[in-house]
């Protein structure tokens, strides 16, 4: 079976690394310095940062020095994400030297533009589908968008090549992925998704790369990895397959 890859997140808020509850602005745990976060991530193995722009996705403010810094000082590959809505935000975030934008409220509130998108950039371009029940969730999942299978499908039909896919619920509560929509939502795609949501255990990777036969490519960790569940090198010797107990000693 192929190996799942791991994106530690790294989102940003006011300068500093933090992790919210549920995506609730006014919820969040300051970790410190992003560029020390995405180094720590490097230096255990890393290859990718999900790297988030809080204050750009909630409209409040731009952390663009620390983003440009962070992708400046590192040698692995970054997804960048918040508050990517327009042709001159795309621009300056594909500027950065990101391996790729992931693109949410836009794809609700402009769907030409997004579709134009898709066609113009390619693999630089995942779409994110933030979910609550069955319902997009967006600007900051602060308002509702439309019927996630319904976007879905026309993202599809426009060549979306890859889906960021984030319960909302589950987002920051250590509770597990939601498994189910993951399944879903792979059921409706041939494109690769991303996983984002709940993880807090060594035994939620070894699930997620479970399904990776079905569509799920890779798995972004945050709380879990902020609060000591688990230390990103036995998340990512269970990504690989290999045999890690959730204390962490090999089997």
């Amino acid at each position: 079976m192929d190996s799942l890859t791991l994106l530690p997140a790294v989102d940003v808020k006011g300068g500093q690394a933090v992790q919210l509850v549920q995506g609730v602005d006014g919820t969040e745990k300051v970790f410190g310095d992003p560029l020390e976060a995405a180094r720590r991530w490097q230096d255990a193995g890393a290859e990718w940062i999900h790297l988030v722009d809080l204050d750009a996705a909630f409209g409040t403010g731009s952390n663009a020095e620390a983003i440009g810094r962070v992708i400046d000082a590192m040698d692995l590959k970054v997804e960048l994400s918040g508050g990517i809505r327009d042709e001159a935000s795309l621009e300056r975030a594909l500027g950065t030297g990101c391996e790729r934008v992931n693109i949410g409220t836009a794809a609700l509130e402009n769907p030409e533009w997004c579709e134009e998108i898709i066609r113009r950039h390619g693999d630089r371009i995942a779409i994110g589908l933030d979910v609550k029940g069955d319902k997009l969730a967006a600007r900051g999942w602060t308002r509702e968008g439309g019927n996630v299978y319904e976007t879905l499908k026309r993202l599809d039909d426009a060549g979306c090549k890859r889906y960021v896919v984030t319960d909302v619920a589950s987002d920051g509560m250590l509770t597990g992925p939601n498994y189910e929509l993951l399944g879903a939502i792979c059921a409706r795609t041939e494109s690769p998704v991303v996983a984002s949501g709940g993880i807090s255990s060594l035994e939620d990777l070894r699930r997620l790369r479970g399904l990776v036969p079905i569509g799920i490519e890779a798995a972004i960790i945050g709380t879990a990895l902020y609060v000591g569940n688990f230390t990103l090198t036995d998340a990512l010797a269970v990504a690989r397959g290999e045999e890690i107990t959730e204390h962490g000693d090999a089997q």
